[in-house]
């Protein structure tokens, strides 16, 4: 088999299995909220699933905030910032299989242009895009995967900006509790 034919069918297959996981996950949305009863491991798989969703938003954060009143906050966000870097994933594979669902928004085409002229500067990309609260970070999945960043320079940065972000959820949830019981 060509190794062209060979890449495209590895891309179908990719982006088949990424869809099939939304689905999956959209469907069993109950039972996947239920792990938060197993703490910090509850916590990490939640935040694949919730992250693991593309367009389609799972509440990551607001859960993240909840067990940072309950657990200690820097487990808390360190649990949830390497699920939720690795549920990002899903993002990059769609990317990386040149199926992205926004290739034709101008955020999309305005970020992997910015991407392409300025490759040493990515890996600060994705981290802030990472850290900051927004929608927008699945479009930063789909560029640095069509862009064939390699794997660690996506999933690096990603994991930091996440962890930081959830440290500040898990945080002002403790601190919202403390405030409360007073």
């Amino acid at each position: 088999m060509p190794t062209q034919r060979r890449t495209t069918i590895l891309r179908i297959l990719v982006l088949m299995g990424v869809a099939a996981l939304i689905v999956l996950l959209f469907v069993y949305r109950e039972q996947v909220l239920a792990l938060q009863q197993y703490g910090y491991l509850g916590i990490f798989l939640i935040s694949i699933a919730a992250n693991a969703t593309i367009i389609i938003p799972l509440p990551g954060v607001a859960i993240t905030t909840a067990m940072g009143a309950i657990f200690n906050p820097l487990g808390v966000a360190i649990a949830a910032g390497l699920g939720a870097a690795l549920g990002e994933l899903s993002g990059y594979l769609a990317g990386f299989s040149g199926q992205a669902i926004v290739e034709k928004t101008a955020f999309y085409e305005r970020l992997t242009g910015w991407m392409q002229a300025h490759p040493r500067l990515n890996m600060f990309v994705i981290l802030a895009l990472a850290f900051i609260p927004n929608p927008l970070f699945d479009v930063a999945g789909f560029a640095a995967g069509t862009l064939k960043l390699p794997l660690w320079q996506f999933l690096l940065p990603c994991a930091i900006g996440k962890i930081l972000k959830m440290l500040m959820f898990a945080y002002a949830g403790a601190l919202s509790f403390d405030w409360l019981m007073k």
